[in-house]
């Protein structure tokens, strides 16, 4: 039996995500060093506000430092893992359970991330459901300043790019509904090359060993654990696509048979169910689910 552990990104945030790990010793250290690190407290920012707590900038680290605790936890636990993945940030969390860079390496990175991102404006993002795949693949190769952001699944997928352009698709594309997203700029496209350049000086600085398990990247979802690939495919997520379809079709013939996806919300588990249905899915979000 083989199991594989993923990973949400953001828009998975709950208030109040987190709150129960500190009475373990393990989410007291980690709370703190990532409260010295980051300057602000992760526990205020998940117990106050949800539009604060929407915002890039703490959104990242506090997804980064509740998933990170869990992973701990679990493996306190003697839990094992075989394979992992993360969704958008959450392949920071991936690569971290895979043994790739330590907490504050990561946090460090996902720390800067959430900064650059949120300078990010002027891109808009819309998610679009249950819609004509080829329909949507030849208007996003017309329409200039549009890419495809998420493949999420085969019915859901999130484009990125100019107002001008996201509207133009929303209009032209049947789709049973379009949503705009709550987000400062046009994510996981060329218009976050300014951002991407910059961190890429960041993440050249940052320390990678070789994963103890692979990792499915969401530029390349083919499983690796080489340093040297991971670290640059990490570099091209910022503009690239998130391959989640394609991430859930490789773990059947990863040979996987039970998935828990790690952190907030259900997202992830209900996309899995419907992609992968002969793969056990449950997730553990909470000490109790522990």
């Amino acid at each position: 039996m083989k199991t594989a552990w993923v990973f949400p990104g953001q828009g998975s945030q709950t208030i109040g995500m987190g709150v129960d790990l500190i009475t373990t010793p393990m989410g007291k250290d980690r709370l703190s060093e990532a409260e010295s690190i980051l300057g602000w407290s992760v526990l205020d920012k998940c117990q106050g506000d949800e539009t604060e707590l929407a915002k890039t900038l703490y959104t990242q680290p506090c997804l980064y430092v509740v998933e990170t605790i869990l992973i701990d936890l679990l493996k306190d636990k003697g839990q094992k893992v075989d394979l992992v993945a993360g969704h958008s940030l959450g392949e920071y969390s991936a690569l971290y359970a895979a043994e790739v860079f330590d907490f504050a390496t990561g946090l460090n990175l996902v720390k800067s991330r959430g900064e650059l991102m949120s300078q990010a404006a002027g891109g808009k993002m819309a998610a679009l459901m249950k819609f004509d795949r080829s329909q949507l693949e030849e208007a996003i190769a017309a329409i200039s300043g549009v890419v495809l952001a998420n493949d999420n699944s085969e019915q859901q997928v999130v484009i990125s790019g100019t107002p001008e352009g996201v509207d133009q698709l929303c209009s032209q594309v049947k789709s049973k509904r379009a949503v705009e997203l709550k987000v400062s700029g046009a994510f996981h496209s060329p218009f976050m090359a300014e951002a991407s350049t910059k961190f890429k000086q960041l993440l050249e600085e940052a320390k990678f060993t070789d994963g103890k398990v692979p990792v499915l990247s969401n530029v390349d979802p083919t499983p690796s654990t080489s340093a040297t690939i991971l670290k640059e495919r990490l570099s091209q997520q910022m503009t690239g696509s998130v391959r989640w379809r394609e991430i859930m079709l490789a773990l059947p013939q990863q040979e996987i048979t039970q998935v828990l996806e790690v952190g907030p919300g259900k997202v992830l588990a209900g996309l899995l169910k419907r992609a992968c249905s002969g793969i056990d899915v449950s997730n553990v979000r909470s000490l109790e689910d522990l």
